[in-house]
This record gives structure tokens, sequence and C-alpha cells, in this order.
């Protein structure tokens, strides 16, 4: 790939679920095994509860949000939960925003929605000018075209922290939100619907852009993706493991949001035909639709003894954090094994 980042070498990440009785158990046993950091997402519980267990039962592995839904919030909100994450967690929490779609912000988080990228861009100014005004004791003061902060008290001014503010990822697909990210952001999380090719001709030369308009270094910006993994030990395993990848990618490949990474490689038919077999529900012929081809641009497919050097060289100079979607039913003893050798 192009684009080789300064950093010295990839970061290993894993997730660890929104069920809160389970987190705190995960998110150690992945500090136990070495992982860079565990992540939490925003699906059908809250992200940023499980990362206050996850905090409280780990030491060293950083923490962070993939993503959680920054409309259906405002700053104020999001900065006071960031605030005491990172206090509590001794400075190891990142903030992962994303923006959703607009159907949800509206009729599932009854919120505005409008011009998505200048309001991401605002949210995370504001967030910055309210943490600056907590840490700095400076007058809090942001008035933009979405939010609006003039007032804090003492009452409602948090301790200072003693570690810098949470970092910011987030979440971008398009040109526009990865522009977004070089210039204001500490990193992009990228999507697991995401190609190679992609980052190389998308996602990292919108992020140069940003970085230029910004005068930062790439280095001052971590990309984050998580990485569709097919491998085993057997034939059967890898089968399997294909078939499970194969449904994950024609779901997301049969929505209108991602059509500009197939639409990159030519397969454009392929988004028609999916979201044809979507709306009727026939998931299993899905799957079937995507061929090795396209399963291989989406997907690091090796071996168990060749995986570690397959994913290696899919992350090298584009990558900074990756996040490998093992199979299901892999056992520890080989993620480990794969893992070390990644390292």
């Amino acid at each position: 790939m192009s684009g080789a980042s300064a950093r010295a070498g990839i970061k290993i990440d894993g997730g660890i679920p929104m069920e809160l009785r389970r987190a705190p158990g995960v998110a150690a046993e992945l500090e136990r095994r070495h992982y860079d950091g565990c992540w939490t997402g925003e699906i059908n519980h809250d992200p940023f509860l499980p990362m206050l267990l996850a905090a409280e039962h780990t030491s060293r592995i950083e923490l962070g949000t993939s993503i959680a839904v920054a409309f259906a919030r405002n700053p104020m909100t999001v900065a006071h939960t960031a605030w005491d994450l990172q206090s509590y967690s001794g400075g190891r929490f990142i903030l992962g925003l994303g923006t959703q779609i607009r159907t949800h912000i509206e009729k599932r988080f009854s919120m505005p929605w409008s011009r998505p990228v200048p309001r991401m861009r605002e949210f995370i100014c504001a967030l910055r000018t309210i943490w600056d005004s907590w840490q700095q004791g400076t007058r809090l003061s942001f008035q933009g075209d979405f939010y609006t902060h003039t007032l804090m008290t003492p009452m409602f001014t948090p301790e200072p922290l003693n570690c810098t503010p949470p970092r910011v990822f987030v979440a971008a697909v398009g040109e526009a939100m990865t522009e977004l990210c070089g210039e204001v952001a500490d990193g992009v999380i990228a999507h697991a619907f995401t190609t190679a090719r992609y980052l190389d001709e998308v996602t990292l030369p919108a992020l140069q852009r940003g970085l230029r308009r910004s005068h930062r270094a790439r280095g001052e910006v971590a990309v984050s993706c998580p990485v569709f993994v097919v491998t085993g030990r057997t034939e059967g395993e890898m089968f399997d493991a294909a078939v499970a990848v194969r449904k994950q990618i024609a779901f997301y490949g049969s929505t209108p949001a991602y059509l500009r990474v197939l639409d990159l490689h030519g397969w454009a038919d392929l988004h028609t035909e999916l979201h044809r077999l979507s709306r009727r529900g026939d998931w299993d012929a899905m799957g079937a639709l995507i061929d090795d081809e396209v399963l291989s641009a989406f997907a690091v497919v090796a071996p168990v003894d060749r995986v570690a050097a397959a994913l290696r060289e899919r992350c090298d100079g584009a990558v900074d954090r990756v996040l490998p979607g093992f199979p299901a039913g892999l056992p520890e003893e080989v993620i480990a094994t794969i893992l070390e050798e990644l390292r």
C-alpha cells in the first residue's frame, strides 16, 4: 500500500461486549493477552458504560468507543462523559464518534439532522472548547451554527485532569468526512467494509488533504480499521469462516451508504442485486453473490500459518490500529499465536 505512516508499528485492538456483566472479564483478558486497545460500539446498549467497567478492571490497555453516536447527544453531555472516563482511566480513553444516518437520528433518537460534516466539525470544536474551559479555567464561549455553549459556573465545572483531554476519533467512509478527520480529529475510524484499494485511492488521499489544511503530519492522526479475517486450521474451518464473512460483506454491500466502495471496483451492479435481495430478506442468497474476488478484496483470506503475514501486508503503510475479526470458534491459543507473529 501507498502512503507509508510515520508510526513504527501497528497497534492491535479487540472488541469488548456491550453487556455490562461480560465487559470487565473480556477487557481484562484482552489486556492479559497484550492487546493495545479494547473498543465497544453503540448498537443495542450504551457505549460508554462498558468503558467504565473496562477501566476499573485494567491498568494499561487503551479504551475506546467505536462508535458513540454524536448527533444523538450534544457536545456538553459527551464532554462530561468522556472527561470522567479519561480521568478514571488515567488517560487511556479514546472518544470515537460517528454520525449514524439521518433516519436513525430523526426517527429513533428524535434529534436534528443537517449537513453532517460541518455539524461534526462543530461538535468536535465545541468539545475541545468545553474541555479547555474546564482544564484552563477560561471563560466558556462557543457559538456556532449548530451548537452554542456560553454558560459554565464553578458548580458545574469538573476537576482538572491529571492528563491530556481525550483523543477524538471519527468514523468516516466518504471523502469529506475523512478530510475532516485530517483537519480536526486525532484519528479516523475506517469501516470494516473497506478494501485495500479504497484505503489507498480514497481514504488516505482524503486524509492527506485534511492534514495539509491543518498543517499536520500523517503521524499525528491515527487510522483505525476493523478487518474481516477468513482463516482456519482445516479446509472445513476455512469454508465455514468464508461463509460467515460473505454474509457480512453482503449485508454491508446492500446498504446504499457503502455503494461508493463497490463502485470503485466496478461492482455497482452487485449492490443493486444485494439491495433487491435484502428487501426480500433473502440473506443466504445474498452471501452466495460474494465470489472469491470480492471476498479477497474485503477480507484477509489465509490459513492460520500465513494469516499474520497477510494481515501485516494488508495494513502496512495504511493502518495504524487494526481490529482483526477472527472467525467465531477459532481457539484462543491459535489467535494468540497469530497475534504474536503479527507483532
